[in-house]
């Protein structure tokens, strides 16, 4: 099934609130091969945020995650992340073309905090994988 045109230019609702505990880093290093002791959250962290945005988005247009392969990902900061922040996503469509049978959707989620903030932006392309089911 191959993904409309007119999801470009379309926002999808805010993620739920995510509390970001010093837990919940460690786990995320952990679960990235490393550790951490404190000072600065990994860079990579918001991933946490833009994948349920992401996950959210997959499951209104009615594509199945393992029809999707990840294919580039990207950061912008406006500060860091820290322990304490309240975090929420909000991912919009920012381009769609197919190739080979293919979909590339570039997607952009703006993470903020509580207070409306903009924190971070993450930029992705997904791969929508067509052809049979397997």
């Amino acid at each position: 099934m191959a993904l409309d045109a007119d999801l470009v230019g379309r926002t999808f609702p805010a993620t739920a609130p995510y509390l970001v505990t010093e837990e919940r880093v460690r786990e995320f290093a952990a679960a990235a091969g490393g550790s951490w002791q404190g000072g600065p959250v990994p860079a990579t962290f918001p991933i946490v945020l833009a994948f349920a945005a992401m996950n959210d988005f997959l499951d209104d247009v009615g594509v199945e995650l393992r029809r999707i392969v990840h294919g580039e990902q990207r950061f912008a900061y406006e500060r860091p992340v820290r322990p304490g922040d309240v975090l929420s996503a909000t991912l919009a469509v920012a381009s769609l073309r197919s190739i080979g049978g293919n979909d590339l959707v570039g997607t952009r989620s703006e993470i903020r905090d509580a207070a409306g903030a903009l924190v971070c932006t993450a930029t992705a392309t997904l791969v929508h994988r067509g052809g049979p089911d397997e």
